[in-house]
């Protein structure tokens, strides 16, 4: 029996990744309370919350595979939210500068039809350049990324703030780690290619 694939996310960044697999697909935004616990690593925070974003969707898609997912930028082990505004985005970028940022990302296919889900844990390191205060506020005139964990957008300008990327796979960054996404459609029937 075919399954429906869908997006437990509103976001755009997921969908346009989404998008280059070449599937249809269902989105539904979920509604989950993003609140850490008390004592929570960021690995264990974004694991919780991909489950957590799929299972709220669950009762809408009874026979589905449903994509969860969830991702923090961490700096000296304290999360990074999205900055909101540019004050933020810039104190935020000044600590950032020349240092290393870890994105954990969760990811969760469930099967709505067992309950049963498949939840991994993608990280990926960003290593900064040394920023001055005028590329900093250059950069964040011309892309603006107040909504995005971190303070910028890797797909665009903000590649080059960057000395170098290490991480498996660049899509991470963006919110969807479509590498391992593929291994757990294809392990649960879905033939990608």
């Amino acid at each position: 029996m075919h399954k429906t694939i869908v997006l437990a996310s509103s976001s755009p960044y997921r969908r346009d990744l989404l998008d280059k697999l070449g599937f249809a697909y269902k989105s539904k935004k979920p509604d989950v309370d993003e609140t850490p616990f008390p004592d929570e690593s960021p690995s264990e925070l974004v694991a919780r919350l991909a489950e957590a974003k799929a299972r709220a969707v669950i009762q809408h898609f009874p026979n589905a595979l449903i994509i969860g997912s969830d991702q923090v930028a961490v700096l000296d082990d304290q999360i990074l939210g999205k900055p909101g505004t540019k004050t933020r985005a810039t104190e935020q970028l000044k600590a950032a500068s020349g240092r290393c940022v870890t994105f954990y990302t969760g990811l969760t296919l469930l099967d709505s039809e067992t309950g049963i889900a498949n939840t991994e844990v993608v990280p990926f390191d960003v290593h900064f350049r040394h920023l001055s205060e005028k590329m900093i506020d250059r950069y964040l005139e011309k892309e603006q990324p107040f909504n995005c964990a971190g303070s910028f957008k890797s797909e665009g300008l903000g590649i080059a703030l960057f000395e170098r990327l290490d991480g498996e796979d660049p899509n991470t960054l963006i919110g969807l780690p479509l590498i391992r996404l593929t291994r757990m459609l294809e392990q649960a029937g879905v033939e990608v290619l």
